[in-house]
């Protein structure tokens, strides 16, 4: 097999990680930043093309309001410090999910970040921020039906293309593996389209624990994996 193209990870753990040292759970966000860095750049010498990262959902504003402070200028921060590093090893920064409820500073780092990284042809580095598959598939099932309300779009045209095409996602392949950590066997309401075929797989270290050696276990599993998307191999006849 060869490397997957696009790879997609649920960073969990942070909180667990740090309870377990008996550190604040913002401790365990710092530290998960640092592989953040690490383990982009290592999918960057591989030469993955896209690397899609689950960093903050639509319900992870009910976690307590100064955690998700923290998080939030922690966020901001990474961003102004990090983009300049990020555009010299040519990533392209994207960011997908709902704007609307970000708070202003950090939509101007956002803005900032992938303004400056636009026409990078390396990595595509896109992060999940704000970011709910359901209401990624409501928006999308809204555009569609505004498309056909104004003669703009006909019933039957619409294909699986064409609804891709109005996800967060669009122009990118979907993943070939998903990474999730912490232990946690779910997909936690993260691209529910865009994952029918990924293969899955699931370590129990936390992600501030999930370093460059642990991604490239996760993509030899990849690589012995027989992907059929339906089809029957010849072993298998």
């Amino acid at each position: 097999m060869p490397l997957p193209e696009h790879i997609a990870i649920i960073m969990d753990g942070n909180g667990r990680w740090a309870k377990q040292r008996n550190l604040p759970r913002f401790q365990g966000h710092l530290e998960g930043v640092k592989r953040v860095e690490e383990i982009v750049e290592e999918a960057n010498k591989l030469g993955i093309k896209a690397m899609t990262l689950y960093t903050f959902s639509t319900e992870n504003w009910n976690r307590p309001q100064d955690e998700v402070s923290i998080l939030m200028s922690t966020i901001s921060g990474v961003l102004d410090k990090k983009t300049d590093k990020l555009s010299s090893a040519n990533i392209k920064l994207q960011f997908i999910g709902k704007r609307e409820g970000i708070p202003q500073e950090v939509r101007r780092s956002i803005d900032a970040a992938m303004e400056k990284t636009k026409d990078n042809t390396g990595l595509v580095l896109n992060v999940a921020f704000n970011y709910g598959s359901r209401l990624e598939i409501l928006s999308a099932v809204k555009q569609i039906a505004q498309k056909v309300a104004a003669n703009e779009l006909a019933v039957e045209d619409i294909n699986e293309q064409v609804f891709s095409d109005f996800l967060y996602t669009k122009g990118l392949p979907d993943p070939d593996l998903l990474i999730r950590t912490s232990g946690e066997r779910r997909i936690s309401n993260f691209l529910l389209w865009q994952l029918s075929y990924s293969e899955f797989y699931f370590t129990d270290r936390y992600w501030p624990d999930f370093t460059a050696a642990e991604l490239h276990k996760a993509i030899e599993d990849f690589k012995s994996r027989d992907r059929r998307f339906g089809k029957v191999t010849a072993s298998r006849n």
